[in-house]
């Protein structure tokens, strides 16, 4: 039985009427450029055909009554015209009350309704399941109260509900994709101006995602570290953001640097100009160069930013050496565990998999999650 047949039912046993309509939003995974995004810098990701599918029906309250179907049908129901308060003991509550809140704050009229959730993006594994859960939402009011918000706005309203009532300084990437998501592309993002600018991804080639299921314990922590080192770095430099830091004046003035600082710094500069390059080398269908690319991306992860652990390592390895150049590979999202993310040829994946599971559980001791995608359209109704 498949999501949307799921969803519809979950939604008729929780409500006994139908849904008017079912909103599917996308998660995502990135391409190339880690940690860029909060140094003003570039980005380049692809919407993925896992998402958040949400099925609504109007009331004529002003309640907002939402059940969480992969979770034992848990529910939660709050009032829009009332203080939108945050609850400690339902995390997942706070993405749905916090976009209804920056809605609210925003201005725009809102109406009761009935909602009903369900999704396959793998949890914990760094492909923005929060961020699709958020995009879904508020996709699913702008349809329901005609609020004719634009793509980008949903995207802003999604990042500021997690900033201000979730309380995760997030960037703007992962709303950005969910909404903004091309069939067939990839979107490479100005992080400063929000420009969008489509990139193919060749035919032929999936983007496989492989989880090292290893849980992200130091991610928190090590995150909020990595910023104030790289807004350290800034400020040497005179700087808002490392994105304003040419690789020329980078190498000229490195040595000045706290050893470390000028580590995570440099990752930053070289890491923005290899996402730029890796757009143009994606639209050039040039694999060789995307190879390298991904390539030096992830041994600047591993030995610059020092995000990466032995297990994703090992995942990047045996990729590597399996495609031998025939596509690329590198860890992808925030670190100290999650996923990677490979390019690989049709006609190579069997192959590719066959030697993740036969190495990656012997080696480690972990069973791996291997996911498979091509981009895919940002949120929408589900048809």
């Amino acid at each position: 039985m498949n999501q949307l047949v799921d969803v519809n039912l979950g939604f008729e046993n929780a409500y006994s009427t139908k849904a008017q309509f079912v909103i599917n939003a996308p998660g995502r995974v990135n391409l190339i450029g880690e940690h860029t995004d909060y140094n003003g810098g570039f980005v380049l990701p692809c919407a993925i055909n896992y998402g958040t599918l949400i099925a609504v029906s109007a009331r004529t309250d002003d309640k907002i009554r939402v059940t969480a179907l992969d979770y034992n049908n848990d529910h939660d129901e709050f009032l829009i015209n009332a203080p939108i308060e945050f609850v400690k003991s339902k995390v997942w509550v706070n993405y749905v009350r916090g976009v209804v809140d920056e809605l609210k704050k925003s201005g725009y009229e809102l109406q009761g309704c009935n909602l009903a959730i369900k999704g396959n993006i793998p949890q914990g594994a760094g492909l923005s399941s929060s961020a699709a859960l958020e995009v879904g939402i508020a996709a699913a009011f702008n349809k329901l109260c005609n609020l004719n918000l634009t793509r980008k706005q949903i995207a802003m309203i999604c990042q500021a509900a997690e900033n201000n009532f979730v309380g995760c300084a997030c960037g703007i990437m992962d709303q950005l994709i969910s909404a903004n998501g091309i069939e067939g592309k990839a979107l490479g993002i100005d992080c400063r101006t929000l420009e969008l600018t489509p990139v193919s991804v060749p035919e032929g080639m999936s983007i496989l995602m492989v989880n090292s299921n290893v849980k992200r314990g130091l991610l928190d922590s090590e995150y909020n570290l990595r910023r104030q080192e790289c807004e350290s770095a800034a400020e040497f430099f005179g700087v808002t953001h490392l994105r304003d830091v040419s690789i020329k004046t980078f190498e000229e003035k490195k040595h000045e640097l706290d050893t470390t600082v000028a580590k995570r710094a440099e990752h930053i500069v070289y890491e923005n100009q290899r996402t730029l390059d890796a757009m143009n080398a994606f639209n050039r269908n040039d694999i060789n160069s995307i190879s390298a690319l991904m390539a030096d991306s992830h041994e600047s992860m591993k030995t610059l930013f020092e995000i990466t652990i032995p297990e994703i390592d090992f995942l990047v390895e045996l990729v590597k050496n399996k495609i031998n150049g025939k596509g690329g590979v590198r860890m992808t999202g925030g670190g100290f565990g999650g996923c990677i993310v490979a390019l690989v040829c049709d006609d190579a994946v069997d192959e590719v998999t066959a030697t993740i599971e036969s190495n990656y559980f012997e080696k480690t001791g972990i069973k791996e999650s291997i996911y498979m995608s091509r981009p895919v359209n940002g949120v929408g109704v589900a048809v």
